[in-house]
């Protein structure tokens, strides 16, 4: 598993966590934002009003409506990344992280009203008679870059594996151990069944479920934040305040051993916010090509909203629970995973200003005095005899180490080798930082509701998650009709069926990181399209405000930025 982890962060070095991929994917927003005249802006009045019908008539060619286009679409990017996603980027890049994600949904509206709107515009027709679009098919049929089509169809089927898939479960999975102490599998075997019963039925059924989950489960998730955020009042405006002085000093300062550069909080806020809005992903253009609608651009004002609510509405609620609450900063009891662990040799503190900074660029692999311990802990009743070594657990010195195997306290020799456990089958739990969905779920706990805050969290997640794993299952689906017709599509089904039960008792940090590796392989070939497309996408915008019928009616017709 290690191996794996390990290849997945050096790729990802090269892709989504490079110093380049952040503002390639924000230059594409701000161009098309400046380009077509602040839409997000501009549309965002309209836009609720298609969603609502008012401009819907009876023969519009689709299979669902402009609303369950928009809950499918939704319910794909509303999910762990809203609720975990915040929790690491908090955690790795301080509140700085979640102003970069608010700039990631703001330009973000605009990449999502492009990619939708040439998306729609070129759908077509499957042999089952159902609609079919997406990215693949503007590249195919607009570009004549077939390649560039394939690449982008077989990244979406990866993804669906490692973005709306594998990460979904296995937060689902371990947020029911941690409330309800129900075992991985048991969960993963039974959302699993209920999966497959879901995406069988197809779009329509599809559309039906996320149109009835996604208005519940952000009623839900909303009530509980503001229970929290009520109840630290008294924190919230400092907590607004850190987020734009972090962003604008860069010396944002995070849980973990040294205050997050610039750099490092503006990489993870915007690939945090990719990984939760998708806008540049290339994935809700897939959900809205179903709509019923003649005009592509309406339906592409409609995919306007879904940054401003996934982001900027629930992930903004998310990241203030967790500020507030101040649990971001504390140490609490945990079980480490083998990936969030490193022994170090030698003595640190993170009390002390020296150790940090020297752990801090030790772990982010600049140069430093540390060195990884080689070596072996003579263990007696669960704590370590031999005190040569520092554990680092999430960024922080872990403290009050236990080791166990089965619940009962190890006595042994554990051998550890570039500062990894050689025995995966010695549990080690103590007190230490902690992130991700583990994070969210302790932040809840800190408000009105109390201890009973967790389950707010545990049960959002469930609906989240689950809801995001049956929308990337359409979408993984969409590009196997593109590459190989629909026949090969209940082969898929399986396949997306058997790794969510598999990712449910996988490892969380390489299920974190396979997500963050996939999304850009969709992201890159999609931000290429919609460039060389951006004249046609004015055009059509220009034919829209027109020629469009609807607008004709209202006899309100606007003219488009020049």
């Amino acid at each position: 598993m290690q191996v794996i982890n390990n290849f997945l962060l050096s790729l990802d070095g090269f892709l989504g966590s490079a110093p380049w991929f952040p503002w390639v994917l924000l230059g594409v927003g701000l161009f098309f934002t400046l380009y077509l005249g602040f839409p997000q802006i501009r549309y965002f009045g309209r836009a609720w009003s298609i969603v609502r019908g008012k401009h819907d008539h009876s023969k519009m060619a689709g299979d669902t409506s402009h609303f369950q286009a928009l809950s499918t679409a939704l319910s794909g990017t509303v999910g762990t990344g809203n609720i975990g996603g915040v929790g690491l980027a908090i955690f790795l890049g301080g509140p700085a992280a979640l102003f970069w994600m608010w700039m990631t949904a703001f330009l973000g509206m605009t990449t999502k009203f492009v990619e939708v709107t040439l998306s729609h515009k070129y759908r077509e027709k499957t042999d089952d008679g159902t609609m079919a679009g997406g990215p693949m098919y503007f590249m195919d049929k607009a570009l004549n870059m077939k390649w560039l089509a394939v690449i982008f169809a077989l990244a979406t089927i990866v993804s669906s594996f490692g973005t709306g898939n594998m990460p979904q479960v296995n937060n689902i999975a371990v947020s029911m151990e941690a409330t309800f102490g129900i075992a991985p599998v048991v969960t993963g075997g039974v959302l699993s069944i209920l999966l497959a019963l879901v995406i069988l039925g197809g779009i329509s059924r599809i559309a039906k479920v996320t149109s009835t989950l996604v208005p519940f489960m952000s009623v839900v998730y909303v009530i509980g934040a503001l229970a929290v955020i009520f109840y630290n009042l008294d924190n919230l405006v400092p907590s607004f305040v850190s987020v734009f002085k972090d962003a604008f000093t860069g010396s944002a300062a995070t849980g973990g051993f040294l205050g997050a550069t610039f750099a490092y909080a503006f990489n993870r806020g915007v690939n945090r916010g990719l990984f939760s809005n998708e806008a540049g992903q290339g994935s809700a253009p897939i959900a809205h090509a179903a709509a019923r609608a003649d005009e592509p651009v309406s339906e592409g004002m409609v995919s306007i909203l879904e940054p401003f609510i996934d982001t900027i509405i629930v992930c903004t609620l998310t990241g203030m629970v967790i500020l507030s609450s101040g649990v971001w900063t504390e140490k609490h009891h945990n079980s480490f995973q083998t990936a969030d662990i490193e022994y170090v040799q030698g003595h640190y503190s993170d009390g002390v200003d020296s150790d940090k900074t020297e752990l801090f660029h030790y772990l982010t692999g600049q140069d430093s005095t540390v060195n990884a311990y080689n070596g072996v802990i003579v263990i007696r009743d669960g704590e370590a005899v031999n005190q040569d070594f520092t554990l680092i657990a999430a960024r922080s010195v872990a403290e009050d180490v236990r080791y166990t195997v089965k619940g009962f306290p190890f006595s042994g020799n554990l051998e550890i080798a570039e500062g990894k456990p050689m025995d995966l089958a010695v549990t080690i739990e103590g007190r230490s930082l902690i992130h991700s969905a583990e994070l969210t779920t302790k932040a809840f706990t800190r408000g009105y509701f109390g201890e009973y805050g967790q389950y707010v969290v545990s049960i959002g997640l469930l609906l989240f998650a689950f809801s995001t794993a049956i929308a990337w299952s359409y979408y993984g689906d969409r590009a196997v009709t593109y590459l190989f017709g629909s026949r090969w599509i209940l082969t898929y089904r399986v396949f997306y069926v058997a790794g969510f039960m598999i990712a449910a008792v996988a490892d969380t940090t390489i299920v974190w990181n396979l997500a963050a590796v996939s999304i850009v392989l969709m992201t890159l070939p999609n931000l290429f399209g919609i460039l060389l497309l951006s004249k046609e996408m004015k055009q059509t915008v220009a034919n829209y405000w027109s020629t469009s019928p609807d607008v004709k009616e209202e006899g309100k017709a606007q003219s488009p930025a020049e």
